[in-house]
């Protein structure tokens, strides 16, 4: 049995190998290393492990390593990639995409030696887009929340000219602008 009917059959941890066989991301840009509750279309428990050795500490902040930001919500979005891609039948050809990133707020650093814990709910699920607001917590404090919308893309762009406008639509039918 693969991992994706495991989870459809009600399997709530995951571990970084089997996380792999759901996201596409590898080292150094894969930001949760397990899976350990999982609600199928409402709700996702991940955690990061958050070491020294990371690749960005050496320039964010020498002398005063902080996890950026940025990558905190790119956590928080992955997270939310493992609780959707299951779900999608066609998902070896689709790529899971940010269309938005909302109501970002950051509330105290994460650190070398930090465990975050990356809570995510569904407030929006369609067939090939989602909103859901997450939250990073450490030592039960919360460091950063946002609110993040993806979109299911293809792999391959059958015309690279038609893409600009393709992502402009994507974009517009998941903001509704």
């Amino acid at each position: 049995m693969d991992i994706f009917t495991e989870i459809l059959e009600g399997r709530q941890e995951l571990n970084v190998q089997e996380i792999m066989q759901i996201l596409p991301h590898r080292y150094p840009f894969l930001l949760i290393d397990r899976v350990v509750e999982i609600e199928r279309k409402k709700r996702i428990v991940a955690l990061k492990n958050v070491t020294m050795n990371e690749p960005f500490f050496q320039g964010h902040f020498p002398g005063v390593p902080v996890m950026p930001g940025v990558l905190v919500v790119e956590a928080i979005a992955q997270a939310g990639g493992t609780l959707l891609l299951p779900e999608v039948p066609d998902r070896d050809k689709l790529l899971i995409m940010f269309t938005s990133i909302e109501r970002a707020k950051f509330r105290r650093p994460v650190v070398p030696g930090d465990q975050v814990r990356i809570e995510i709910d569904v407030l929006n699920w369609k067939p090939r887009r989602a909103k859901m607001e997450g939250r990073a917590m450490v030592d039960g404090k919360l460091a950063c929340e946002a609110t993040v919308m993806c979109q299911l893309i293809p792999k391959v762009r059958e015309n690279a000219e038609a893409a600009p406008a393709a992502e402009a639509e994507a974009t517009a039918a998941v903001t509704g602008e």
